[in-house]
C-alpha cells in the first residue's frame, strides 16, 4: 500500500510554506527565502533575506522595497529552478505587470499557487496561462455570482464620456484607482479613445514611470503634485483612494469624483464610499473566470485564499470537486 505524501504546502504564521523547499509563498513575515506572485503590499512584505520573483516584476519591487531590493533574485516566466528538493517555475498570472502563478513539482506531485489573477485582456501584463496540477491554490476575491465583469472597453468608454461632461461642465474630473495596476491599466486602455494628458497624483506617478520603463504604452501623463497653480477645470486626475478627502484635494476646485473597482458593480459600494461614479474595472478574476480557471487546471483538490472563498468552496463541492478554504492573511481589491 503507498503511503500518502505529505502535503506540499503548509499554512504557518508567517505563510504559505513549502517543507520541501525551504521556502515560502508571498510571506507576510520576514522569512529566509520568499518566492513572490506579485508587488501588491499583501504579497510583497519588506523584512526578507532573498526574493525570488518574475522579472517583469524586478522594477515595481525595488521601488516597494528600497533599501531592502538588495535580496531580489528574478527569474524569468517558464525557467525551472531548484529550491530544495522542488522544481519551482513563475508563470503569467494576468493581474499586474509582473504578477506569476507558482508551480511547484515534487514527487509526482504539482501545486500552483495562482496569487492574484484575471481573466480579461490587458495590455499592461502578460495574460494567465492555465496551468495542469493536481492541486490549485486560487484567490476568490470577487467570487459570488453578482460579480461578473462587463466589457473593459465599454468601461473605459464611460469613463471618457464621464471626463468630456465633466470638461463641457467646466470641473475637474477626479478618477481614484489603486496605484500599482489599475492606475497603469487606465491610462493604456485610454489610448484606444484619446490622446490627451492625465494628471497624476505622485504615487500613482511614480509607478507610471515604472510601467513607462518596461516599455507599457499609456496616455501622456502630468503630475498633478508640484504645481498648485494650474487650472484643472476639465482636466482628468488619477489618484490613489487614500487621497479623497486629503487637502491635496482643495487644488482642484469644484470636480465630479469618480472610482474603478471591482466593488463598483453594488451600487450600495459606491454609495456607502462617497463617490460620484463608479467604474467596475477590477484586476481580479470575476465569478465565471474563477469557475473556469479552477475547472481549467484539471486539479483534484482547489484551496481558496481571501475574499469569498466559502461561497466558491461551496460552490465547487456542490460540482464534485473537492474544495476547501485556507486562511491567509492577504487583502482583496483594498
Amino acid at each position: 500500500m503507498n503511503t500518502p505524501l505529505p502535503p506540499l504546502i503548509t499554512v504557518t504564521d508567517r505563510g504559505l510554506y513549502c517543507p520541501a523547499g525551504g521556502f515560502y509563498i508571498d510571506p507576510w513575515k520576514p522569512v529566509q527565502t520568499a518566492v513572490i506572485t506579485h508587488g501588491h503590499g499583501d504579497h510583497l512584505r519588506g523584512g526578507s533575506a532573498r526574493y525570488i520573483l518574475a522579472r517583469p516584476g524586478e522594477a515595481i519591487a525595488r521601488t516597494r522595497l528600497g533599501s531592502e531590493s538588495s535580496g531580489l533574485a528574478p527569474v524569468d516566466y517558464n525557467a525551472p529552478l531548484t529550491l530544495g528538493e522542488v522544481t519551482v517555475s513563475l508563470h503569467p498570472a494576468g493581474h499586474i505587470l509582473g504578477s506569476a502563478q507558482v508551480r511547484l513539482e515534487h514527487r509526482g506531485q504539482v501545486w500552483v499557487v495562482s496569487g492574484d489573477y484575471k481573466r480579461q485582456p490587458d495590455p499592461t501584463c502578460a495574460p494567465l496561462e492555465p496551468i495542469a496540477c493536481d492541486v490549485f491554490i486560487s484567490e476568490a476575491t470577487f467570487a459570488l455570482p453578482i460579480y461578473c465583469w462587463p466589457e473593459t472597453s465599454e468601461v473605459v468608454s464611460e469613463i471618457v464620456r464621464w471626463w468630456r461632461g465633466n470638461r463641457e461642465r467646466g470641473i475637474a474630473s477626479v478618477l481614484f484607482c489603486y496605484a500599482l495596476g489599475k492606475a497603469q491599466r487606465v491610462l493604456a486602455e485610454l489610448l484606444a479613445f484619446t490622446n490627451d494628458p492625465v494628471h497624476l497624483h505622485g504615487a500613482v506617478g511614480t509607478l507610471v514611470d515604472v510601467y513607462r520603463a518596461a516599455g507599457i504604452a499609456m496616455v501622456p501623463t502630468l503630475s498633478a503634485t508640484t504645481d498648485r497653480k494650474t487650472d484643472y477645470r476639465g482636466a482628468l486626475i488619477i489618484a490613489p483612494p487614500s487621497a479623497a478627502g486629503s487637502p491635496w484635494m482643495r487644488r482642484f476646485g469644484e470636480h465630479s469624483s469618480g472610482f474603478c473597482s471591482g466593488w463598483m458593480r453594488v451600487r450600495g459600494d459606491r454609495r456607502r464610499r462617497g463617490y460620484d461614479r463608479g467604474f467596475v474595472l477590477s484586476d481580479h478574476a470575476d465569478w465565471p473566470a474563477l469557475i473556469r480557471t479552477c475547472q481549467e487546471t484539471g486539479a483534484r483538490r482547489i484551496l481558496l485564499t481571501h475574499g469569498y472563498s466559502d461561497a466558491l468552496t461551496r460552490y465547487l463541492i456542490e460540482q464534485g470537486l473537492d474544495a476547501a478554504a485556507l486562511s491567509t492573511a492577504y487583502g482583496g481589491e483594498n
